[in-house]
C-alpha cells in the first residue's frame, strides 16, 4: 500500500513538473537534510551535520595533491589515506578542532620481501597494536607490517576449488579482527568475503549474499543450447562493495547498487551486518528498508537507487552508509530506522563529485572524494548532538534524561519522528505505558505501541483486581440468587395452592 501511495505521489510531482515548466530549480530542490516520515513523504530536517571545512593536499601542507585516492581509515586521532594514484600511504593527525599535521609518507617497506614498493593501495586497516594492512592491489597482495613499517607477512590469491590458480588477485578492501584474521573483497571473487587467519592461511568465504534470479530465465536455461547459456547472465552471488568492522566484531558490507526489482519486493539487501558465521544479522524494523533514497528521480547524471559504496559505524551503533550515487549520506538507528539523509552532487562545500570513503572520529564524519581529491569534515550541529545525546542516554539506562533530551529535539523539529518514538520508549521504560501509547500512537509505532498496551493492560488488571473479582462475583452470584429466590417463592405459591 505504502508503494503505491508513494508511487502516485511520485507520478503527482511529475505532472507538476512538466504543467510548470517555467519553475525555478531552486524551488523545486530538496533541503540539505531532510528525513521520512511514516507515509514515506519528504519532511525537511533541521541541518544535522554542518560542514566544518574541506581539506585538500596542500591544506595538510603536502606539495603533491592527491590523486585518485580511495581507501581511509581512522584510529583514534590518525587517518590513514590510500593516495592511490601516487602509490602511497599519507598518515595525519588531527591535533584541534580544524588543525590536522601530517606524521609521515611512506611507499615502501623494510624486510624480507620480494617486492618493498607498494604499488596502488585501495584500502588501509590499523589495529589496536599498530600492525598496518594495506590492500597493495597494484602487487596483487594484502601486505601486513608493523608500525614501523617492517615487513611481517602477505595475504595472497586464495586457495580455494572455486578460484582459478591463474587469476590475478585484486583485494580492493579489508578488516582485521581482534585474533588477526583478515577479511576482505576482492575483485571478481563473487562468493562473499574472503577470510585468512593470522598467519596468513585461506580459511574459506564467509557472507555470500543470497543469490536471486528471475523463473522465466532459470527455466529458459534448462532449454537452452549451450552457447545461449554462456550468453546469459550467471546467477551468481552480489559482490560487496565495501565494508566495516565495529565495536563489538560484526562487520558491516555494503552491496553496492540493487536491482529496482528487489527494491519494489522487498528484498533489498543494500546493507548487511555479517556475524562471525556470516549470517546477517541487521535489524530492519523501520518502515521502510535501509536502502537510502525512496525516490529515484532522474537528471543530473545520475538515475537509479541508491548506491552505498561505504560505510562506517559510530560507537551508538548508529551507521552511516555513503551513497556515491547522488552523493549523499544515510543514517541509520540500530533498529533500522532513519536518523538523517543529507548531502548531494555538486561542487559546493558539503556536496561531493564522486564520494568513495567515509569513517568518523566520535561523531565527527570524514567523506574522502576521490575525483574531487579532498576530505570533507562534518561535525554535529546543536540538533544533530541532541539525537545522539538522547539515544546515549537511553542505551545508558538513563531514560529520564533521554526522554528530556527527545523533548528538545521536538522543539527544534517537531516533526522528527525518531523523537516521538525516542519519548515513548523513555516513558517505557519508566514503567508510564499509558503516556507511552500516546507517543507511539502519534508516529504509528504499532510494535511499540503493543509493548506499551501489554504493560498497560497487565497494570491495570493488577491496580483493578478486586473489583474485577467483585463484579465478576456480583455477575455470576446475583442471576443464581434471584433463580434461588424465585424457586422458593414457586415453592411457597405452591405450599399455600395444596393448603387450601
Amino acid at each position: 500500500m505504502k508503494r503505491i501511495i508513494r508511487t502516485i505521489g511520485a507520478l503527482a510531482l511529475g505532472a507538476v513538473v512538466l504543467a510548470a515548466p517555467s519553475m525555478s530549480a531552486s524551488a523545486m530542490e530538496r533541503s540539505y537534510t531532510y528525513n521520512y516520515d511514516y507515509w514515506g513523504d519528504v519532511q525537511d530536517s533541521p541541518d544535522f551535520y554542518t560542514v566544518t571545512k574541506v581539506y585538500t593536499a596542500p591544506d595538510f601542507g603536502l606539495d603533491l595533491n592527491f590523486s585518485s585516492p580511495e581507501g581511509m581509515f581512522i584510529r583514534d586521532n590518525m587517518i590513514y589515506i590510500c593516495d592511490t594514484g601516487n602509490n602511497r600511504i599519507v598518515q595525519i593527525e588531527r591535533t584541534g578542532t580544524e588543525q590536522f599535521e601530517v606524521v609521515r609518507i611512506f611507499d615502501t617497506m623494510q624486510g624480507n620481501t620480494d617486492v618493498k614498493n607498494i604499488s596502488g593501495p585501495t584500502d588501509i586497516y590499523v589495529s589496536e597494536e599498530g600492525d598496518i594492512y594495506i590492500c597493495d592491489k597494484g602487487n596483487a597482495r594484502i601486505v601486513k607490517m608493523d608500525s614501523n613499517l617492517n615487513y611481517i607477512l602477505q595475504f595472497d590469491l586464495p586457495v580455494d576449488s572455486t578460484v582459478s590458480a591463474e587469476s590475478t588477485f585484486q583485494p580492493s578492501k579489508l578488516v582485521v579482527d581482534t585474533a588477526g584474521r583478515v577479511y576482505c573483497i576482492a575483485t571478481s571473487i563473487n562468493q562473499g568475503l574472503c577470510k585468512y587467519e593470522s598467519d596468513g592461511t585461506f580459511s574459506g568465504f564467509v557472507g555470500a549474499t543470497p543469490v536471486t534470479y528471475d523463473w522465466m530465465d532459470y527455466i529458459w536455461k534448462k532449454f537452452a543450447t549451450q552457447e545461449q547459456r554462456q550468453r546469459m547472465v550467471s546467477f551468481v552471488p552480489t559482490a560487496y562493495d565495501n565494508i566495516y568492522m565495529d565495536q563489538e566484531g560484526f562487520i558491516y558490507a555494503c552491496a553496492g547498487g540493487q536491482d529496482e526489482a528487489d527494491l519494489d519486493s522487498g528484498a533489498a539487501d543494500a546493507v548487511r551486518k555479517l556475524n562471525l558465521m556470516g549470517s546477517d544479522i541487521l535489524v530492519q524494523n523501520g518502515e521502510y528498508p535501509v536502502y537510502g533514497d525512496l525516490y529515484w528521480g532522474e537528471g543530473g547524471g545520475y538515475e537509479g537507487p541508491s548506491y552505498f559504496t561505504d560505510v562506517t559505524v559510530l560507537d551508538n551503533d548508529i551507521y552511516i552508509c555513503l551513497d556515491k550515487n547522488r552523493g549523499r549520506c544515510f543514517g541509520y538507528d540500530d533498529q533500522g530506522k532513519t536518523v538523517f539523509c543529507f548531502g548531494g552532487n555538486g561542487n559546493m562545500d558539503g556536496y561531493f563529485r564522486r564520494p568513495t570513503a567515509i569513517d568518523h572520529m566520535g561523531h565527527d564524519l570524514m567523506v574522502l572524494d576521490s575525483l574531487d581529491c579532498s576530505i570533507t569534515l562534518f561535525t554535529p550541529t546543536e540538533f544533530g548532538e541532541l539525537v545522539y545525546q538522547a539515544i546515549e542516554q537511553f542505551d545508558a539506562g538513563d531514560y529520564n534524561a533521554s526522554g528530556d533530551s527527545w523533548r528538545d529535539v521536538m522543539e527544534l523539529d517537531g516533526n522528527y519522528d525518531l523523537a516521538y518514538i525516542g519519548i515513548g520508549r523513555s516513558l517505557l521504560r519508566q514503567e508510564e505505558y499509558h503516556e507511552a501509547m500516546d507517543y507511539f500512537e502519534l508516529k504509528y509505532d504499532d510494535e511499540n505501541y503493543s509493548k506499551a498496551y501489554k504493560q498497560y493492560r497487565k497494570e491495570w488488571v493488577e491496580d483493578h483486581i478486586v473489583v474485577i473479582v467483585i463484579v465478576i462475583l456480583v455477575l455470576f452470584l446475583v442471576p443464581l440468587s434471584i433463580g434461588r429466590i424465585k424457586r422458593i417463592r414457586h415453592e411457597i405459591d405452591i405450599a399455600d395452592i395444596f393448603r387450601v
